[in-house]
């Protein structure tokens, strides 16, 4: 790639994205060598016509990996707006920690917190943890299975009927059943992903699920551009809310190693 076109895929990538919910991941590298290295990430769009409406992501991710161990944590931030109403306001923190019980199978620990007011999510709090499996475990790819039990407290905004009653807050135990790939496509491309299904213990036939998918290019060593997927699944969010949102951002990351 030529400067002139790392220029034009760079603004091509400030002036994309759409808006609902959810993070961008900004493609930290994986190396076992026990380094913490980080990445942080940037979104933004703006229109203007007929209509206006702008969105802001801000996403940060760390990993320190070994040959028997990962620790991770992420952190994303997102701020839209269109004809002066706010159509997207979330916040979310998380942080999982892996560590091999042989060469394939490992244990997993993990928890994460979610704001989103738009959803009437005042504060989402899960923790979980289980086994996984390792199905492939090379240089340019790896793909784990795992499974576990995890518990979810959610606050609202405004009282909400979910669950069958009426509530300002409910806990709940749930499944966690997921996979998670990692692509070495090119020595500056990478693909990730990851889809989780959680099956709720306390209320038969619901659940959440969560996709996210990430292709990340490399303009230097520092420097990369981004475009993300989110999709997301609440299958009893609430009367009058939304089951599903969808998020695609592009945008640039700046790896710190």
């Amino acid at each position: 790639m030529n400067r002139t076109q790392a220029r034009v895929l760079l603004a091509a990538a400030l002036m994309g994205g759409a808006v609902t919910s959810a993070p961008a991941w900004a493609q930290v590298t994986l190396k076992p060598d026990g380094q913490w290295r980080h990445a942080i990430g940037l979104g933004l769009s703006y229109a203007s016509g007929n209509s206006e409406s702008s969105t802001l992501t801000l996403n940060a991710d760390g990993v320190r990996q070994t040959g028997y161990d990962k620790w991770s944590y992420y952190g994303k931030a997102l701020r839209a707006e269109s004809d002066d109403e706010t159509t997207g306001d979330q916040i979310g923190l998380g942080t999982r920690y892996e560590r091999d019980i042989n060469g394939r199978v490992f244990g997993f620990g993990q928890a994460d917190y979610l704001r989103d007011r738009p959803a009437n999510l005042s504060r989402r709090g899960s923790v979980g943890g289980g086994l996984g499996y390792h199905v492939f475990k090379t240089d340019t790819l790896t793909w784990d299975v795992f499974g576990g039990v995890g518990y979810t407290h959610d606050r609202y905004i405004e009282p909400t009927d979910v669950g069958g009653a009426t509530r300002t807050t409910w806990g709940y135990t749930e499944l966690l059943v997921g996979e998670e790939s990692n692509h070495q496509i090119s020595d500056s491309t990478t693909f990730r992903q990851r889809f989780v299904i959680y099956p709720n213990m306390s209320e038969s036939g619901e659940f959440r699920a969560q996709l996210d998918a990430g292709l990340s290019v490399a303009i230097n060593e520092r420097m990369s551009l981004t475009a993300t997927l989110t999709y997301r699944y609440n299958s009893d969010p609430g009367a009058g809310f939304e089951k599903d949102d969808l998020l695609f951002v592009t945008g640039i990351s700046a790896k710190i190693e």
